[in-house]
């Protein structure tokens, strides 16, 4: 009896081990977002807090963010739900997008599931997608006035006072399956996308296409304006390139001699002004994160990741008072110019004849900058 006592005693105290175990583990589960940080609380912290700390977390000031929310609210279809407002999911957005993280990162930070945070992340992802129509156009759709880094420069006045910015094409890396990539790899070796801006992809064929076809909506200069491009576009009206087989980028002069002759002075100061794109591109890459390691979304997805953050970019720029932060980034070396040059060896042939205009203007620039010069 004793035996049969002890053994019973022993299958009551292992039952009631077993018993406490299931109660904790799917009954009395412990909260696993039980930050007391939560949510609104800090995202409140973060945008009364330092200028820093919000440029830090979301890439932008806490009034461009206030007013970005309600325009996102207003006009793009950005609802907030029952538990979570528009600006709680516009941080998560930010915050992946200038930090690259992930799910699990932003998990912790916000105290959400990660299948909230994706949803809200999609959500706001379309929402600044509709934006993008508004952003990505001129503000002087007819080109009447000299931007002011000419008007306001001896150095390009009047010489290119009828420059109406520059075209140019980066690589942004993209992950694809192995099956997939073959299409998105150049000289790069890695899979990227080429984005082109103001164009779609560095090609003539593609540019050429873009700029005739009225379903693109490209934003032709208009007669007597042109936009400056490198040697790698055909020579058409209204599309200024450098002279050929002279030296042409900053650095062949830096490393070398002061331009020699109309060409070469012509080609350095030409180089120096669509030196802004590249900075551009720099400031644009620095401050989004994302940009320099794509997750692996699908990839309709990651080419709306880039079109969101275009959009981000031109609305800051647009709308910041204060861009001393967003400034600085155009001196991280993310986006070298010897990157930039590398992108860009391949030159096309021009499509059809080479306009005569292009080449007179070309020519009486270059005059102009000699006279100067003496």
């Amino acid at each position: 009896m004793d035996n049969d006592e002890e053994e019973f005693d022993q299958l009551v105290c292992v039952t009631a081990v077993l018993m406490h175990h299931y109660y904790l583990t799917f009954i009395h589960k412990e909260p696993c977002m039980n930050s007391t940080q939560t949510r609104h609380k800090w995202l409140i912290e973060i945008l009364g807090g330092n200028v820093s700390r919000c440029f830090n977390m979301f890439r932008m000031n806490s009034d461009v963010f206030l007013r970005l929310c309600t325009g996102l609210e207003d006009n793009y279809g950005l609802k907030s739900s029952r538990r979570t407002c528009g600006a709680e999911m516009l941080g998560m957005f930010l915050y992946i997008l200038g930090q690259s993280v992930g799910n699990q990162s932003t998990m912790e930070r916000f105290q959400h599931s990660g299948e909230t945070v994706s949803r809200y992340f999609d959500k706001v992802l379309d929402s600044v997608c509709r934006m993008f129509v508004d952003l990505i156009k001129p503000l002087d759709p007819d080109f009447i006035t000299t931007p002011k880094e000419i008007s306001e420069d001896s150095r390009y006045m009047p010489y290119f006072k009828d420059c109406i910015g520059a075209i140019d094409g980066v690589h942004i890396p993209t992950s694809i399956s192995p099956e997939d990539q073959i299409p998105f790899i150049g000289r790069k070796v890695t899979p990227t996308q080429n984005v082109m801006v103001v164009c779609s992809a560095h090609d003539a064929r593609v540019f050429q296409t873009t700029i005739t076809n009225p379903a693109f909506n490209f934003p032709n200069p208009p007669p007597g304006k042109y936009y400056l491009v490198d040697a790698g576009y055909p020579e058409l009206c209204g599309y200024l390139g450098p002279y050929k087989g002279e030296r042409y980028h900053l650095p062949e002069f830096r490393r070398g001699s002061q331009p020699m002759g109309y060409k070469e002075l012509f080609n350095y100061k030409h180089s120096s002004l669509r030196s802004v794109i590249e900075c551009t591109f720099g400031v644009w890459k620095n401050t989004w994160k994302i940009l320099r390691s794509m997750p692996s979304y699908p990839f309709k997805k990651q080419v709306k990741i880039v079109i969101a953050t275009m959009a981000l970019h031109n609305y800051i720029r647009r709308y910041s008072q204060n861009n001393d932060h967003f400034d600085e980034m155009t001196d991280e070396p993310s986006h070298s110019i010897s990157e930039h040059i590398a992108s860009h060896e391949e030159s096309y042939e021009t499509i059809g004849s080479t306009t005569q205009d292009i080449i007179i203007l070309k020519d009486g620039i270059a005059a102009s900058l000699m006279e100067a010069q003496q």
